[in-house]
Parts: C-alpha cells; structure tokens; sequence
C-alpha cells in the first residue's frame, strides 16, 4: 500500500460513493491503478486514519468502505505568523505548513508588506483550504493548521492568540530577523513548550514593528546572512524549532 498517498474525506462523504470526476476518483483510478477489491489509504478530515477498500467501480462512481483505527499524527505545537505573501507563494506556504503539522497559522498585513496581498482571494474561494489538505495528504495527517487573519502585526499582538499554548514557562515567542538580530535560531537551547514563530514579508519588519515584538517579549533570531524568501523563511525558522523542541529525532 503506498504509504504516501492518502485519501482524504469529509465525514459526510464517508458513506456515499465518490463521483467520477471527482479529483481522488481520478487519482485512485488513473495515478494508483486501483480497481476493485484494492485498498488504499483513507482518513477522515479532523478524524482517523485508516484504509479504504474498494467494491466497486462504475458509472456511479467508486464505492468503497472505510477502517479508520489510527489516531492523526500529534499536532506540531508552533504557532506561526507571517506577513502576507505573494498569494503564490501563500498557497505554497500553507500546504508545507499543514506538512509540517503547525497547530495554527496567522496571516497579518504588514508596514513593508504589499497592501494587495491582503486581498488574495485564496481565503474565500477555497483555495487556501486546498492547499491545507494538500499539504496533510502528502504528510499522511487528517488534521488542518487553524488558520486566521490579522489587519496587522498590532491587531495580532493585541489579540495574543498564543495564550492557548501555554506552558509552565509560557511558549518561547521567535521573530525572525537576519536584518538585526539579538541572537540566532541555531543559539537557542532546547525549547520544552510550545512556541511562536513571527516571519515578516519581502522587505522585512518595519522598526515599529521590531519594537512591538520586543516589547510583547519575542526574540529576534537570525538564520544567517541571506535573505530568504518568506515561505523559505517560514520553513526554515519552523524546521529550526521544531528541531530545537526534539520533534526531528
């Protein structure tokens, strides 16, 4: 069974038949060769993990029943936030976010962001969700990142939507920053909590916005000397914790 490709279904979906031209119909059928009496890899959005095995295939469609035993993966527990983007590299953004299994992504509009951004339409025609899920399917999750929208940095810092994730010592609060930095990702001890990365856009953070983060408590950490795409940023400075918080061994 490929381990790698997961079907994904909305608990409704579960127990009708999946349309011939829906996407996983073809993917089944045309990518994996599936034909009846095959099993493939199944989870419910929000829910279990398991196989799916496939009884028939018609006109109608591909009928199919679902085992769903296994428990999703456990949530990664890295907030972040990050200016908006390009809404290309968005998408890129969010589906290696929901790979990487972050429990929520905000996005904020920014000083030295393009105000235009903030407008993609990726947030209300369902394309933000798709990159999600695309993003779960190929890390083999049924759970999305929770993801929000923020006017600006000063709306999010107000709002403090890390209060959730709080532990003993509180979450360790990280803005990325190789312009000026007061130390380095790589620097950092072990993280033991929860914590929440802050990524600026294209042009970095304004010095307003520096002295809001430092004031709400987040270190400013640099990953080197060059500058990085945000979704490259992103990425890196979530890897870099992640790996700080043991979750790479």
């Amino acid at each position: 069974m490929e381990t790698m490709n997961l079907i994904l279904f909305e608990e409704a979906e579960a127990s009708r038949p999946l349309s011939p031209g829906d996407e996983r119909t073809v993917h089944l059928i045309k990518v994996l060769r599936k034909q009846p009496g095959d099993r493939f890899c199944a989870g419910i959005l929000g829910g279990r993990l398991g196989t799916g095995d496939i009884t028939r295939i018609g006109p109608g469609g591909i009928e199919f029943t679902l085992s769903l035993t296994e428990a999703p993966p456990p949530r990664t527990p890295l907030r972040l936030v990050v200016g908006f983007p390009r809404p290309i590299q968005l998408r890129r953004l969010l589906r290696d976010c929901a790979s990487l299994g972050l429990a929520a992504v905000d996005l904020a509009g920014t000083d030295l962001g393009e105000k235009s951004y903030c407008r993609t339409k990726l947030l209300d025609d369902g394309g933000a969700r798709a990159a999600l899920i695309e993003g779960a399917v190929q890390a083999r999750d049924t759970q999305l990142p929770e993801l929000a929208v923020y006017p600006d940095i000063a709306a999010w810092l107000e709002a403090r939507p890390w209060t959730a994730e709080q532990s003993e010592s509180g979450p360790l609060l990280a803005a990325a920053d190789n312009v000026r930095p007061g130390g380095t990702f790589t620097g950092l001890g072990p993280v033991t909590g929860p914590a929440v990365l802050a990524v600026g856009p294209e042009r970095g953070w304004s010095g307003r916005e520096r002295a809001m983060l430092e004031a709400a408590g987040f270190a400013r950490l640099s990953m080197g000397r060059r500058a990085l795409r945000t979704e490259t940023a992103c990425t890196a400075g979530a890897v870099l914790l992640m790996g700080k918080m043991g979750l790479l061994d």
